[in-house]
């Protein structure tokens, strides 16, 4: 890496699911997102997921899900993630992702005629200090359309416009950027 600061990673996973209801696929996917966050010194958002009212505050959700899983050390790596203050929560972006969680790039297999980014651009992003929000729809669809024109960039991990399964794409696209910024 080079010298200076490195920008942050936020693995951000969108919900595209009922927006009602909380779903095991959602507990899931945060059970598996947590040990990539963890593994590679990203952050992780969750977008738009519909949580218990009563939970309020990140820790809340973290020992929530990990209550309910044994992925991810029984979901310790997402408390630990959330104890380290590097997992929130927001609801499901309207015209915009939240600012500071950074640069948003939406991650698919279909990346958009002249917005696509491979990893090595995003990667150059986060050693020029500037941060990435990777943005991962959950679901049988993937992003809403109307969800993936707010971000300038695709990323399209295997460069060959092959569809992946979700976690497996997380892994894929965290572990390739992490590869190029010398982690």
């Amino acid at each position: 890496m080079k010298a200076g600061r490195r920008g942050r990673l936020t693995i951000g996973l969108y919900n595209s699911y009922d927006p009602r209801r909380f779903r095991e696929a959602h507990r899931r996917a945060l059970a598996r997102a947590g040990p990539l966050a963890l593994a590679f010194d990203a952050n992780l958002a969750t977008l738009g997921f519909p949580f218990p009212d009563d939970l309020s505050r990140p820790a809340e959700v973290a020992e929530w899900v990990a209550s309910g899983t044994s992925i991810g050390e029984d979901g310790g790596y997402l408390k630990s993630l959330s104890a380290a203050g590097r997992f929130q929560s927001f609801p499901a972006p309207g015209k915009g992702f939240p600012p500071q969680l950074g640069e948003p790039v939406t991650t698919t297999s279909r990346p958009r005629e002249g917005r696509e980014a491979g990893v090595s651009e995003v990667a150059a992003i986060l050693e020029e200090g500037g941060s990435v929000l990777l943005v991962f729809g959950l679901g049988p669809h993937g992003l809403p359309r109307k969800v993936a024109e707010i971000a300038r960039s695709d990323l399209d991990v295997t460069g060959r416009r092959m569809s992946l399964e979700t976690c497996t794409a997380l892994g894929a696209v965290v572990a390739a950027i992490a590869a190029r910024t010398d982690q």
